[in-house]
């Protein structure tokens, strides 16, 4: 059997005993995390987020690069369609984590150049090397970005071998 039979099967039985019609588009928690696509760092189970509480973003090395701003605009967006706001209400945290596979490629300009919307000798600046560092920057872009002001805005680095965030940047 393959994965996709394995899944399907599993939403049978989440279908038929946790499915729960009551959850919103709009988390509980009023949360959005972004965070890396590595199978170890799902946001949810590291933070302990039960269903319908947080949303999550999720691409290569967690990072907030052009294409996760535009989404977030979207989100704001599809937000305010439904009578609803990303503002001071909400909280956008960034989660990197120890020993991220991006930083096998940190090496690698021609790939990293495009990704981060940035010129190939300009990828140094990106802190591919250093989830602690990437935080931070990742951090005061969205807090720069006006389409999200009002926004609380805070970083987490999670440690894959102890299992453990730390908050880098506070609210």
């Amino acid at each position: 059997m393959g994965a996709v039979e394995t899944l399907t099967g599993r939403n049978k039985d989440f279908a038929e005993s946790r499915y729960d019609a009551s959850l919103r588009m709009r988390p509980t928690l009023a949360t959005i995390v972004i965070g890396c696509v590595d199978a170890r760092v799902d946001p949810a189970g590291v933070l302990g987020a039960a269903p319908g509480e947080i949303m999550a973003i999720r691409n290569v090395g967690g990072r907030v690069t052009p294409h996760a701003l535009d989404e977030l605009f979207i989100l704001r967006n599809v937000a305010r369609a439904v009578g609803d706001d990303i503002d001071p209400g909400w909280d956008l945290i960034v989660m990197h984590h120890t020993q991220c596979g991006i930083t096998q490629v940190h090496d690698r300009p021609d790939l990293l150049a495009p990704y981060f919307g940035v010129a190939e000798d300009q990828v140094d600046t990106m802190r591919v090397g250093n989830p602690y560092d990437a935080v931070a920057l990742d951090v005061s872009v969205l807090r720069a970005d006006e389409r999200l002001a009002g926004a609380r805005v805070a970083g987490l680095v999670y440690d894959v071998t102890t299992g453990r965030v730390e908050t880098v940047v506070e609210p």
